[in-house]
This record gives C-alpha cells, structure tokens and sequence, in this order.
C-alpha cells in the first residue's frame, strides 16, 4: 500500500529520546563530529508547489534507501535543510521492508524532525553530500547560498564528491567552482528529465526551472534513461547523479566506490 506524509508522525515525534536530538542542545553541536567520514544529505523544508496548496514533500525512499547503504558501510551522516528543524516527508511505500524499517525508526525519524541550519555544518567535516529528491528540492535549496558555500567547500577543499537523485539534481544548478564556472560545465550529469514530467500540471508550473533545460544551458551534458524507472545514474569524477528513486541505492554504492578511491 502507498501511503503519502507530509509530516512526521506524532507518535515518533514525541518520543522522548528525540529530545536528545534537538539541533538547539549543545551537547549536539559538541558531540556532532565524532566520526572519521561523515555524508551530509540535503534536504528541503518546502511544504508546498509554490505558494499553490497543492502538497509537495521529500522523497522518503530517495532519503532511507541511501542512507541504509551508507550506514552499513558505516559512514556517518546528517541532515541540513534551509530552515533547519521538521521536513514534510511523502512518496512513502509501506509495503518496502526498509521504507517501513525506518518509518519506525525512532532514531531515525528523529534526525528529519531535527534537521540541522546551513549555520550549523562545519563543511570540514563531510565527505560527501547527496542531494535527495521529491518535489520539495525544487523549492528553498537551490537558491540557498549558505548550501551552496558549504558544497563547494566540501566539493573543493576536501576533495569531497557531490551527488544527487532526481528532483534533487535542481540542488546542483547554482553551483559554481572557485574559478567561477558551473560545477557540472563540461561534465556528464542526469536528474529527473523533462520527458516524465506533466509540464501542463499546475505542479509543474509552479517549479522556478526545467533542471534539463538550466543545466544543459549552463554548459552540463545531461544525459537520462528514457525508459525511466531503470535504475540509471552517471558519474563523472566526484559528480554522482541519479534520475529516480530506482537509482537512490546504486547512487549510495557509487558514492562508497568514490570515497573508496579517494584513500588509494
């Protein structure tokens, strides 16, 4: 059964461990960075398709099919949206054992109540950043310079590798290197192409950008699965992209793969 949230459910979210989490306690800040490699993951606080009421939400098997495989391989990881604090959740599937694992995940849960502010990351810290999708990235994280200042530090100063799935490759359009060109210029990238999308849906109509038009116009070589639903995602060096939520896993793996390379 395919249910959709749009907030985080109350039961888990008035668990008492959460408090424990709250990105205001300074125990939090203190004990943030405790792990050699840590992954940030990228998230939106956008309740809405514009200022329509029509629900927009974060992807949540974009979110926990990633953050599944990164966490086995036992990378540590945190979650930064433009506000900080609850992001609205949806596209939920209960019927996958490991979307319903983490629904119930108190730890887990916990962590999307408590998202960290763009002011709270120290980019020296990361490894890497995923992007996650759903119709939400559209909206609040492109724009956000503080974001973007912290993914180019992580991008450029530690060598760090950049992803994203879907919607969320809308995170990569603003990106710019420190000589000033686009960080996908030249570079083969794939989001959730133009072809699956409802172009005459008021949805659609209320997303600031195409994400295949902006990025092939800046100079990126997008590139997408027409089929769709395939699994299909591209790297080019330390840029990792991925076109939907069948490719969240092998997205995480790549990005295992990349760090990996990166201590030879």
């Amino acid at each position: 059964m395919r249910i959709t949230l749009f907030y985080v459910l109350a039961f888990i979210l008035s668990y008492s461990c959460i408090n424990k989490d709250k990105t205001e306690d300074k125990g939090l800040e203190i004990n943030l960075y405790t792990k050699k490699d840590r992954i940030l993951f990228i998230v939106s606080n956008q309740h809405t398709y514009g200022s329509t009421k029509i629900n927009a939400a974060n992807h949540f098997a974009e979110i926990v099919l990633a953050y599944d495989v990164l966490k086995r391989k036992e990378y540590a990881i945190d979650f930064v949206s433009p506000e900080g604090g609850a992001i609205p959740i949806g596209y939920l599937n209960t019927s996958d054992s490991i979307e319903k694992q983490y629904l119930y995940d108190f730890e887990f849960m916990g962590k999307l109540k408590n998202t960290l502010k763009p002011e709270q990351i120290d980019p020296s810290k990361y490894k890497a950043v995923y992007y996650s999708g759903g119709g939400a990235a559209m909206f609040g994280v492109p724009e956000n310079e503080n974001i973007q200042r912290i993914v180019m530090e992580i991008y450029e100063k530690n060598d760090g590798i950049v992803s994203a799935i879907c919607h969320g490759t809308a995170g990569l359009v603003n990106l710019k290197t420190s000589d000033g060109n686009f960080l996908y210029e030249g570079k083969k990238v794939n989001g959730f192409p133009d072809l699956f999308e409802n172009m005459e849906a008021e949805y659609y109509k209320q997303f600031p950008f195409s994400i295949e038009q902006i990025i092939k116009a800046r100079g990126g070589d997008f590139s997408y699965s027409k089929e769709g639903w395939d699994n299909y995602s591209v790297v080019d060096g330390r840029l990792i992209t991925g076109q939907d939520p069948t490719a969240a896993v092998s997205v995480a793996e790549k990005i295992i793969k990349a760090l990996e390379n990166n201590k030879k």
